[in-house]
């Protein structure tokens, strides 16, 4: 949404803004490098709708979907601190039968096939080192965790604590989300490198909320964007920066 956003707008240089779709979507550079910044919507068809089209229209060398997202209740993430996606894992699709929920291997049908391998409901992401996010004079004093873990996309997020549970125990997961695992879908169809950053907003399971600090979240998580592709391109400090590369596309 565009508050999951709006601080990093405000750090486009030369920008430029259009609308596709009704979607707002904008081009210009941060740290020297060309950026595309789309606001794709809720759910998991807007995201996979955002991301295709950025791909077929632009050269773009990765993909970085950032926003907020629920954390589960034993991954000891708090209001305001940041996840980083290991693995991105649809949570809903699949078989629900007798014996409870299966994945869509139940069903046998891949939602991707790449040469010999077979994607069903996880999807690898790209790592950000941790060299990276705890980069000289970057994260030290910030007052939040950062942690690496597998993310569940869901339709239909945890209201309850049972829920909530039972999609941490099953994924292993830290957090959840509703659009990581289409875009990671996409991502792999085209063969473009993903990153996934979430601010977190609230813990899964409850829906009190007062308890949740979106503007937080979604604050931290960008402010952490723009550090990654400031170190990422230019180095973490100034005297070994290497040379811009404004041919890559973000």
């Amino acid at each position: 949404m565009p508050f999951e956003s709006a601080s990093i707008l405000t750090c486009l240089k030369k920008p430029g803004h259009y609308l596709i779709a009704g979607k707002p979507v904008h081009k210009g550079k941060l740290s020297g490098v060309d950026v595309v910044l789309m606001n794709s919507g809720m759910g998991k068809v807007n995201a996979a709708h955002s991301a295709t089209y950025i791909i077929e229209k632009y050269p773009v060398s990765a993909i970085i979907n950032i926003g907020v997202g629920g954390a589960y209740p034993g991954s000891g993430l708090k209001a305001g601190d940041i996840a980083f996606a290991s693995k991105e894992i649809y949570g809903d699709e699949g078989v629900i039968g007798a014996e409870g929920w299966g994945g869509l291997e139940k069903i046998g049908i891949p939602l991707v096939k790449e040469g010999r391998k077979r994607y069903f409901n996880e999807y690898p992401l790209n790592s950000i080192s941790p060299s990276v996010y705890k980069g000289k004079n970057r994260m030290t004093g910030w007052n939040c965790k950062i942690m690496r873990g597998n993310f569940v996309t869901v339709s239909a997020v945890s209201g309850t604590q049972r829920r909530a549970r039972e999609l941490e125990r099953r994924f292993n997961a830290v957090c959840e989300n509703m659009e990581g695992a289409a875009i990671a879908q996409v991502c792999t169809l085209y063969k473009v490198p993903m990153f996934e950053i979430r601010g977190i907003s609230n813990i899964a399971g409850s829906r009190d909320k007062t308890k949740w600090d979106l503007q937080l979240a979604s604050g931290n998580c960008q402010k952490l964007m723009l550090d990654i592709i400031d170190i990422a391109f230019n180095g973490p400090d100034e005297g070994t920066r290497p040379k811009k590369d404004a041919g890559r596309v973000l």
